[in-house]
């Protein structure tokens, strides 16, 4: 494996974070964060770019300004992700990770949009955003872990239970 490969810490806990980076999850979180980023450079070259030419002012300013920070979003979220997939495939160093790290900033771009406005943009820019943010959550969990900054607790009964934990927080599941 690579720099990241899960090791016991002193208190005997695995490194879930650096497991979970070097396995087919993270490869399905890679490809549906690439895919999204595909996804809606496509909306935002074509049909959006038609939808919006429909809008009233206050409506066109807010796509402008939404598809503004959706396009941020998703590049810092496609960075980090090839960053991970960097280290994953030996290509960069867990140190040279952490340099590249501080570059891309996964801080929540929240909107400031009403949520009447909201509401009236093209509902495929809603749902793009909606999406986007669902995935920027999972990509701030495992950058969390994989900083130690969020740690399972020991669980009590179910040696699993922790891990199962860690995985609906990282993939957004109750």
């Amino acid at each position: 494996m690579t720099d990241r490969t899960a090791k016991a810490d002193d208190g005997g806990a695995v490194s879930f974070g650096a497991r979970l980076v070097g396995s087919a999850a993270f490869t399905s979180l890679f490809r549906e964060g690439m895919a999204l980023v595909e996804e809606t450079a496509a909306y935002l070259d074509g049909d959006g770019r038609t939808e919006s030419r429909s809008l009233g002012r206050p409506e066109s300013i807010a796509y402008a300004t939404e598809s503004m920070r959706l396009t941020t979003r998703l590049m810092q979220i496609a960075s980090w992700l090839l960053v991970q997939r960097a280290v994953n495939d030996g290509e960069m160093s867990a140190d040279q990770a952490r340099d590249e790290k501080r570059k891309v900033r996964l801080s929540p771009i929240t909107s400031t949009l009403s949520p009447e406005i909201f509401g009236r943009l093209p509902e495929r820019l809603r749902d793009i955003v909606e999406r986007a943010g669902r995935l920027q959550e999972r990509v701030q969990i495992l950058d969390a872990q994989l900083d130690g900054k969020l740690v399972a607790e020991e669980p009590s009964r179910n040696p699993l239970e922790g891990q199962m934990e860690l995985l609906r927080q990282a993939f957004g599941r109750g």
